[in-house]
């Protein structure tokens, strides 16, 4: 697939301009299944990072046009930014096929769910309000809610368009204001969104885009003291340092959604092929690459080696390849990086008495192809077992009873998702009241919507995306308590 007429957007967009960084800086963007540049993409820096807060702090001003604007007003720009993206699915399903890897038809998928969580969020704008409180003494107390102003953004090369819905449609719906860095290995569909954003007539300065590096464009942007909050999407390891650069500046609000290493149990009583089924979507969908990926796969002792037979068949099966090809199911990993970890991480599993049931290998040699792999005889003491892969690669564990299979699946820095697969709904109840996660799915897995919150215990996140509960990340809420007067 050739970048002809698909990329229409390589600069930085700063106050509704597309401009070059300060510096004139660029850097490339790969294509994953060949390796090769796609195009050069402007560079944001800490100056550019600068201009784009400034235009933000803007256009939060009291007398700005997006303050002034209803909030009725702000949800037609959020569902006419949606439309856009309807009309254009296309295309930009093409675009984020090249800059990312994944099949086409799952980035297609993806859009529509970005679809759908921006026409949510438009529904929430003018359903913002506070309360009025039966407050002690001689005065009556109510709340406002407010926006908390400039937010910057960093998200994810794993669902690119996704990530950027997911963070824009409640900062847009309570009136904030956006600095988003996308990722450096996917920048050109946010660039591209920025530009449809424009289109559905956002004011100058509310949305502003600026691909970069951590290091030179994230820093900048975690340090800045205008910045009001920290939407972060990503690594454990550098959620921390977004902590840590809250508190050496403002004491900005911080959202995380981090690593996870999240269990799916697979009780006897469960369908098989139902079961190999779920389990299979859990681990292999988008390449392996999810932060809830259900990466370790707990199977009852019943019916263990009937499991493990099935889903190495299936992924044997599995179509890797071309993501513009008819059926493909899996593409390639994002980059060599993540390639290299994935082929360490299959090795160690080797090394350290996991039985390699199929695949372990790159394909090719052009592009960051992995085979599906599939390892028995997995123990929790394993290191596959306990980092995160973030490749497709399936790790199957052997339980015998409730009690010490939710032991087991607690027993990690994480707690991002989890899942369960039995006919017995006492089963299923003790887990999901048991397990520490963010999310239980109930055979299912990765069910996620519009409405249903989502994020992390302990080290994978703060706060939550999606849902009413995501809207609370960025609004303040500021009371007020007007004395009454005496007797009249």
């Amino acid at each position: 697939m050739t970048s002809e007429n698909l990329i229409k957007y390589t600069q930085l967009f700063i106050n509704n301009e597309f401009v070059d960084s300060v510096n004139k800086k660029t850097f490339p963007t790969l294509n994953p299944a060949s390796g090769q540049k796609i195009a050069d993409v402007a560079e944001a820096e800490k100056e550019d990072v600068n201009k784009a807060v400034d235009a933000a702090k803007a256009a939060f001003s009291r007398n700005s046009e997006w303050r002034k604007l209803d909030a009725s007003a702000r949800g037609r720009l959020i569902n006419k930014l949606a439309d856009l993206l309807e009309r254009d699915i296309t295309q930009l399903a093409k675009l984020e096929t090249l800059d990312n890897g994944k099949p086409v038809g799952d980035s297609e998928f993806d859009i529509q769910c970005s679809i759908d969580t921006l026409r949510y969020y438009a529904g929430y704008s003018d359903k913002i309000h506070g309360n009025t409180i039966p407050a002690d003494g001689d005065c009556i107390s109510l709340t406002r809610k407010e926006p908390v102003g400039v937010v910057g953004q960093i998200i994810p090369w794993n669902y690119p368009i996704m990530m950027l819905a997911w963070k824009w449609g409640p900062a847009l719906a309570a009136g904030c204001t956006m600095v988003l860095k996308p990722a450096e290995q996917t920048p050109l569909t946010a660039l591209a969104v920025a530009a449809l954003a424009r289109e559905a007539g956002f004011p100058k300065g509310v949305i502003n885009v600026v691909p970069g590096f951590g290091p030179t464009a994230g820093v900048p942007l975690a340090l800045h003291n205008d910045v009001n909050k920290i939407a972060f999407t990503g690594s454990t390891e550098v959620g921390k340092q977004i902590m840590a650069y809250s508190g050496q500046s403002n004491l900005k609000r911080v959202s995380l959604e981090l690593g996870g290493k999240s269990p799916l149990v697979i009780f006897n009583d469960a369908n098989l092929d139902e079961a190999v089924e779920i389990a299979h979507g859990a681990i292999f969908n988008n390449h392996g690459q999810n932060c809830c990926a259900g990466s370790r796969t707990f199977v009852q002792s019943g019916i263990y080696d009937a499991f493990v037979k099935k889903a190495v068949e299936k992924a044997t099966n599995r179509k890797v390849g071309d993501p513009f090809g008819d059926g493909v199911q899996q593409g390639p990993q994002i980059d060599k990086a993540s390639l290299d970890k994935i082929l360490r991480l299959v090795e160690s599993g080797k090394r350290e008495g996991a039985k390699l049931e199929t695949g372990g290998a790159q394909i090719g040699n052009n592009g960051y192809f992995v085979q599906p792999t599939v390892f028995s005889n997995v123990t929790d003491d394993m290191t596959i077992a306990k980092e995160e892969i973030f490749g497709p690669v399936q790790c199957i564990l052997k339980f015998e009873t409730l009690g010490e299979v939710i032991e087991r699946a607690n027993n990690t820095q994480y707690g991002l998702a989890s899942g369960i697969i039995t006919k017995d709904i006492n089963t299923a109840l003790v887990f999901a009241q048991s397990v520490q996660a963010g999310s239980v799915w109930v055979n299912c897995y990765d069910y996620i919507t519009p409405q249903t919150p989502f994020g992390g215990y302990k080290m994978s996140g703060i706060g939550r995306e999606m849902g009413a509960e995501s809207l609370e990340g960025y609004l303040e809420t500021k009371t007020i308590s007007i004395k009454m007067p005496g007797k009249l």
